[in-house]
């Protein structure tokens, strides 16, 4: 009998293979980095033939770490980066260009125009989304119309579109098909119907003859061939969503926040669609075979741990990721520095496209810990401005937070988080909860588990930090950083 399920996390530097056993405790685990490449400022392109075969190989080495064939596999999930964008000839299979990355920026005009008079919010009521460059859509389009005979490839069917979940599962089973938490991310999906509309693929400019058929977060889509040979591919989830539910965020008001290339809030709304009027995005949080969908609430922050990266390799300030927390320990305070990351522009709540990032506040007295400081506070307050605007749209404030992903093992950027949100947060036991949720809902699929409940009970958690911000101190930094924020707005033209 099949003793473990697989999740595959297809994410934005890298590509995960996790294995989980009964418990949901992780019994394996292999990953390894793919290239950015970056064209001209503002572009960020992947390999996808690079990604598809570094899954390969992840997959293959987590297997060989316990000594497992794939009959010792339940199931796999999928997890991913959402709105990366890739187009593939249906006949061979390679793609038409490199995938274009959500935190490219190339589709700002486009998505301007698309917008027309109406602006951002002319696709809102159908689809829960800004006309941003984050969503998928644009980029479809401009790929479509910036390679040569793309467009006409296209409408013949002779191209198929993808997210990097919808890309793995082709190249595993030859099923094109997505999942509803990636397709509310095109901003071609009516949140109501949970089906492409044409109404929204004539705005856009998106030929239907590309896009791949939407089905649930959790059911078989097909049989893998290759390294995971017989194994059932049995979920989709969209990163974010997938974090939620590997939280076990299965209630109406319960969220969480991933700290990754990113950071980004989801809270679970149940069963309705809740527009947001504070900036926020509405999108599927999940849909569990042929139950109904259960919707979400989202905040979007584009630069969370990739801000470290920068300070490690663009500055060199530090050697590796880890030494930043020690670096920033060193100093007690800020000393009046604030660095708002707005590289790609500024996402939720304010989705400016034409801010760009600052270090306010320079001083002879800084140095590079107080900088180091100021990165990781820099994380904490754009996550408390979402969860601010959470609070407005639920109308009840945030009470426990639960937070995931890499940035949670640094406890000083996790207690100012509870400082200035002004409530605990809590780091479960299993950190990884991205690909616990995928592996969950494949899991759920094929009778691994049997209900929610079970997963619920299995939820354990890890550590807990409390507030030990004093009122008038939070005040103070928060009117600071919201100064800083203005200063990066009206930067492009």
């Amino acid at each position: 009998m099949a003793r473990y399920i697989a999740a595959i996390d297809q994410g934005t530097t890298s590509s995960r293979c996790i294995i989980f056993d009964a418990e949901g405790a992780i019994a394996a685990v292999a990953q390894k980095e793919h290239r950015q490449i970056f064209p001209r400022p503002g572009w960020v392109e992947h390999d996808a033939q690079e990604i598809w075969a570094n899954v390969n190989g992840v997959v293959a080495a987590a297997m060989a770490k316990l000594g497992l064939g794939p009959a010792d596999l339940a199931a796999v999930g999928i997890t991913n980066q959402r709105e990366t964008t890739v187009l593939w000839e249906k006949a061979t299979g390679r793609p038409i260009a490199n995938a274009i990355v959500w935190q490219d920026t190339r589709t700002d005009k486009l998505a301007a125009e698309i917008g027309g008079a109406a602006g951002q919010d002319r696709l809102r009521q159908k689809t829960g989304l800004p006309l941003a460059t984050y969503f998928s859509g644009p980029k479809i389009r401009w790929l479509l119309d910036n390679t040569e005979g793309a467009r006409a490839a296209a409408e013949r069917g002779e191209i198929l579109f993808g997210t990097m979940e919808t890309w793995l599962i082709w190249k595993l089973t030859g099923r094109h098909v997505t999942d509803v938490t990636n397709a509310s991310r095109t901003l071609l999906m009516n949140l109501a119907t949970l089906d492409w509309d044409d109404d929204l693929l004539a705005a856009v400019g998106v030929p239907r003859a590309v896009l791949p058929e939407i089905r649930s977060s959790s059911e078989v889509y097909g049989t893998a061939t290759g390294v995971l040979e017989g194994v059932a591919v049995a979920s989709a989830l969209g990163d974010q969503q997938a974090a939620l539910f590997g939280q076990t965020c299965f209630l109406p008001g319960e969220g969480k926040c991933t700290y990754g290339t990113g950071a980004f809030f989801l809270m679970n709304t149940g069963a309705e669609v809740v527009h947001s009027r504070n900036g926020l995005l509405t999108t599927v949080g999940y849909r569990i075979g042929d139950q109904p969908a259960v919707y979400a609430l989202e905040g979007s922050i584009a630069v969370a741990g990739s801000l470290v990266q920068w300070v490690r390799d663009n500055l060199g300030l530090i050697a590796s990721a880890a030494d930043i927390e020690p670096l920033a320990r060193s100093v007690e305070d800020n000393g009046g520095c604030y660095v708002v990351p707005a590289f790609a522009g500024l996402f939720a709540p304010y989705w400016r496209s034409d801010a760009r990032g600052v270090i306010a506040g320079l001083t002879g007295y800084i140095t590079k810990a107080h900088i180091a400081r100021a990165v990781l506070e820099a994380v904490a307050w754009q996550v408390a401005e979402v969860a601010g605007a959470m609070a407005a749209d639920a109308g009840t404030p945030l009470t426990t937070l639960k937070a995931d992903g890499g940035m949670t093992a640094n406890t000083l950027l996790m207690q100012f988080q509870a400082d200035v949100l002004n409530a605990p947060v809590v780091r479960p036991k299993v950190a990884e909860t991205t690909c616990l949720g995928a592996a969950y809902a494949a899991g759920l699929a094929v009778g691994f588990w049997p209900d929610l409940e079970t997963l619920r009970q299995q939820w354990a958690r890890d550590a807990q930090w409390t507030p030990a911000m004093t009122p008038a101190v939070r005040e103070r930094e928060l009117a600071h950083w919201k100064k800083a924020v203005q200063r990066t707005l009206n930067w492009v033209d």
